[in-house]
This record gives C-alpha cells, sequence and structure tokens, in this order.
C-alpha cells in the first residue's frame, strides 16, 4: 500500500490510475505492460498505480477490442472485418499482404477511436478519483510524502 501511494498526492494518483487503465483497453493488444511503463516514466506518475491498473483492465480491453474495432470500421468506412477464424486464415494464405495491410488499417482506425475515447474517459475518471482518493487518504490516515527537498 505504500508504495501505491509514495511521494504522491491523491490528485497524481488518480492521473496513475486513470491513464494507466485507458492504456489498459487499448485495442493494440500486447502493448499495454510497456506503453503504460513508457508513459508512466515520462509523466512522471506513479509506476506502481498505473501497472495495476493496466492490469486490471485486461478483461475489459478483450471486451472492448471488438468495439474499438467496429467504431474504426463505422467512422472511416473501412469494410467488415474477417473475424471468423476461416475467412481470416483463408485471406491470409491467399493474400497474405492484402491482408496485413488491411489488418493494420483496422488497427489503426480502432486506436484512433480509443485515443478519443481516452481523452474524454481519462479527466471524467481523474475528476471521480481525486475526492474518493483524498477520502481515502484521509480514513486511512496516511502520513504526507516525504518532502524532496
Amino acid at each position: 500500500m505504500e508504495l501505491l501511494r509514495y511521494g504522491t498526492s491523491p490528485r497524481r494518483l488518480a492521473w496513475s490510475i486513470a491513464v494507466g487503465f485507458a492504456i489498459g483497453i487499448n485495442p493494440l493488444l500486447g502493448s499495454t505492460t510497456l506503453l503504460s511503463l513508457a508513459i508512466a516514466g515520462l509523466f512522471r506518475l506513479n509506476l506502481v498505480a498505473s501497472q495495476l491498473a493496466t492490469h486490471l483492465s485486461y478483461p475489459l480491453e478483450i471486451v472492448l477490442f471488438y468495439v474499438f474495432i467496429r467504431a474504426g470500421n463505422r467512422l472511416f468506412h473501412t469494410g467488415h472485418l474477417p473475424l471468423h477464424r476461416d475467412a481470416l486464415l483463408s485471406a491470409v494464405r491467399h493474400h497474405p499482404i492484402d491482408t496485413t495491410k488491411l489488418l493494420w488499417t483496422w488497427e489503426w482506425h480502432a486506436l484512433i477511436v480509443w485515443a478519443a475515447a481516452s481523452l474524454i474517459a481519462v479527466p471524467i475518471l481523474v475528476a471521480i478519483l481525486t475526492p474518493a482518493l483524498a477520502r481515502l487518504e484521509t480514513t486511512l490516515h496516511f502520513e504526507p510524502p516525504p518532502d524532496p527537498a
């Protein structure tokens, strides 16, 4: 618990959790841990809180993957993604380069939808989490973080 809140305010912790959550649901499967570490390090967020939120959101990432793909299809009029196993395997066997290009097109369209949704969701999550974490800090009587000076 100390590592989770070490050297951070409730607001900073809320940002760490919200950003970790947003990264955790991105539709680029397999990228969440490294992306979360990079963003948390870049913005000096709490690494433990960010990683925890990223990994706890994994089940939602799987559920939302299809949602982001479909939303990207509708937004960019890409066409239907052949998610049926046989259709996808047939496309890969007969047209591997074209299939790879199409898959990346669907993926980056999904990433744009995810980024737009994250730009809206993260500040909302921070607004909700900050007072809740401040109350939790008061209730649990944590000592303030050490002064870096």
